[in-house]
């Protein structure tokens, strides 16, 4: 199941990746466009999480599993802090409410 987690996060960072070279006229799409796979791989990782055998209770247990500091290192540096918020919802089992 972890490797629908990291499809969906390879899919939001090749949507980085053509965020920092979209000119102008492009940025507001490929932004768009970014932040809907991010979710979509927070939302994945959501699926995963809650299947495991004995879901970490502390971030910082989270923050230990294999799955998760493979996923954090292939972060780029600016989305590690809203990956980490993420992950402390899922953890505490709060659904985000996102407005489109």
């Amino acid at each position: 199941m972890i490797i629908h987690v990291l499809e969906k996060l390879e899919t939001a960072l090749a949507d980085w990746e053509l965020m920092k070279t979209a000119s102008e006229n492009e940025s507001e799409d490929c932004a768009e466009r970014f932040e809907m796979h991010f979710y979509e791989f927070i939302d994945e990782l959501r699926i995963w999480f809650q299947h495991l055998e004995q879901s970490p209770s502390t971030i910082e247990d989270a923050e230990n599993l294999i799955e998760i500091k493979e996923i954090m290192e292939r972060l780029p540096a600016p989305l590690e802090l809203n990956f980490l918020t993420e992950l402390e919802l899922i953890i505490e089992g709060e659904d985000q409410i996102r407005f489109d």
